[in-house]
């Protein structure tokens, strides 16, 4: 059966139609463009090791020279590039972090259209309740719990962004969280 929608509506249209296509292209291109990122991060990742193994046979070519200061200004070289590369990739682990939240917001738009296309779950105070349940319960970070709970408790955007920032810089969570 083909429903009506917004830009052809009958007496079929619905607006809970339209919100879910919304919410299921935004859950799609979430997941389109975490895929993409995986992939540009996976390849650096692998260009980072090749780096580090090549920096490691220099270094060992090195070692076996005779002592002078041009040998030791190629070490520090290779020191001062090893550490470069050790900073890229706790930046690496800042983007798992920015995955799993990606994640997270993904399968709560698909959970959420799927309790909006069901009528008995639409209606029901408790599904509403079990829901935001299971999407608090998938958060890791406690800054992203006292976000949630406080736009359930009704502050604006702003407040609860500023409760999560606040969260982050009050050491509830570590710097840097590997998953």
């Amino acid at each position: 059966m083909t429903y009506s929608d917004a830009s052809r509506p009958d007496l079929d249209w619905s607006q809970i139609r339209e919100t879910i296509k919304l919410l299921t292209v935004s859950a799609a291109q979430m997941d389109g463009s975490m895929k993409d990122g995986d992939a540009s991060v996976n390849a650096l990742a692998t260009a980072f090791t090749g780096m580090v193994e090549n920096l490691a046979a220099i270094r060992e070519q090195l070692t076996g020279l005779a002592e002078s200061e041009n040998r030791e200004n190629a070490l520090a070289q290779c020191d001062a590039a090893r550490r470069k590369i050790d900073d890229a990739i706790v930046e690496f682990q800042f983007y798992d972090r920015l995955q799993q939240c990606l994640q997270h917001v993904s399968a709560n738009l698909k959970d959420l259209s799927a309790m909006i296309e069901t009528p008995h779950r639409l209606y029901n105070p408790a599904e509403w309740c079990a829901l935001q349940d299971a999407i608090r319960g998938r958060y890791t970070m406690e800054a992203e719990k006292v976000m949630f709970d406080a736009i359930h408790q009704g502050k604006s955007i702003e407040e609860a962004l500023a409760l999560f920032e606040a969260a982050n810089q009050t050491g509830g969570d570590p710097d840097i969280q590997l998953f």
